[in-house]
């Protein structure tokens, strides 16, 4: 698969271990940065980086990793199309990908260790949306709110 991958510089290190582990478990990953923990880099540019390459459809799926995960998953989820989510534990990383087509996964790198964030990782890339009716759905609803938006801001 193909994964996208980037952080501010608070996830540097949880970036480097997870690519390390993606391209090690066969996957081809591009990593949009950032590279060392300083200078600062803001986690929007981050998220809008590897949202820009999923939409681009240069990768199937990306991964954003700030410090608490939430502001990383806050900026990609304004992008039309993107559903990204935190995610801190490996049911969740399973069903908000069955039940909601998750395909950017937002990961805190000061809220769980590099053990834990590879499972993560690893249950995104293995789960595949169900497409159950009830689901697909839901998933209208979204991109109803998100064409409501763009009507508004447009």
């Amino acid at each position: 698969m193909r994964i996208a991958i980037g952080s501010d510089h608070a996830g540097v290190e949880m970036k480097r271990d997870l690519a390390a582990f993606l391209a090690q478990n066969g996957h081809q990953v591009t990593d949009l940065g950032t590279h060392a923990a300083t200078p600062p880099v803001d986690y929007p540019d981050m998220a809008a980086a590897v949202s820009e390459a999923v939409l681009g459809g240069l990768a199937d799926r990306g991964v954003v990793i700030c410090g608490s995960g939430a502001g990383a998953a806050m900026a990609a989820s304004k992008f039309p199309g993107i559903r990204a989510s935190v995610v801190h534990d490996d049911y969740t990383a399973r069903q908000a990908v069955e039940h909601d087509n998750l395909n950017v996964l937002c990961l805190g790198a000061r809220v769980i260790g590099p053990a834990l964030a590879r499972t993560i990782v690893d249950t995104f890339l293995v789960a595949r949306f169900s497409g159950e009716a009830r689901h697909i759905q839901r998933l209208q609803k979204i991109e109803a709110i998100e064409r409501r938006f763009s009507r508004l801001t447009g």
